[in-house]
C-alpha cells in the first residue's frame, strides 16, 4: 500500500511508535500520534487488532505443538488452545510443558488436571472453565 501525501508528513511529524508512550502532554499515545486517553480507537480498529493476535494466537499453537499434531485436533479443540494462547503468550504457554506433554500425547484428562492446578485456572474464573470444555471435552461454551 502506497503512503499518502498526509501519512508522510504526519508520520515525520508525530514520529510512529508501536508500543504506548506520554506524549509531551501526558496523553496515553500509540501509533502515529493517536491520543488514546481522549480519543480511543474505533471498534474496527478493536477488531483488526483482534484478528491479528488470534493469527499470532494460532501461530504459536502451530510451533508449540506442530502443524501435523494441530491439524488432527477439532476446531473447538484448537480453539481452545488459541484462547489459552492469546491470554498467556507463547511464552507463557510453553512453560506448561507437562499439560503441552500430555495434549501431545492425547491425554485430555491429565490435561484437564493440569490446567485445574495452575496459577492461570485460579486467576482467570469462569473463563477457565470455558477454556477446558473446548480442550478437554471438544464443546463450544459461547453459544
Amino acid at each position: 500500500m502506497a503512503e499518502s501525501k498526509a501519512q508522510k508528513m504526519l508520520v515525520r511529524d508525530e514520529g510512529l511508535r508501536l508500543q504506548p508512550y506520554r506524549c509531551t502532554s501526558g496523553k496515553l499515545t500509540l501509533g502515529v500520534g493517536r491520543n488514546l486517553d481522549d480519543v480511543g480507537i474505533t471498534k474496527t480498529t478493536a477488531y483488526q487488532m483482534l484478528d491479528e493476535d488470534i493469527t499470532a494466537a494460532a501461530s504459536a499453537c502451530i510451533t508449540i505443538f506442530g502443524g501435523q499434531v494441530w491439524q488432527t485436533w477439532s476446531e473447538n479443540r484448537r480453539l481452545g488452545w488459541i484462547n489459552l494462547a492469546f491470554n498467556l503468550g507463547e511464552a507463557g504457554l510453553v512453560g506448561f510443558r507437562n499439560t503441552l506433554k500430555a495434549a501431545r500425547g492425547g491425554n485430555w484428562i491429565e490435561v484437564e488436571r493440569h490446567l485445574k492446578a495452575s496459577k492461570w485456572y485460579r486467576q482467570v474464573g469462569s473463563r477457565s472453565e470455558r477454556v477446558i470444555a473446548m480442550i478437554c471435552r471438544e464443546e463450544f461454551p459461547y453459544a
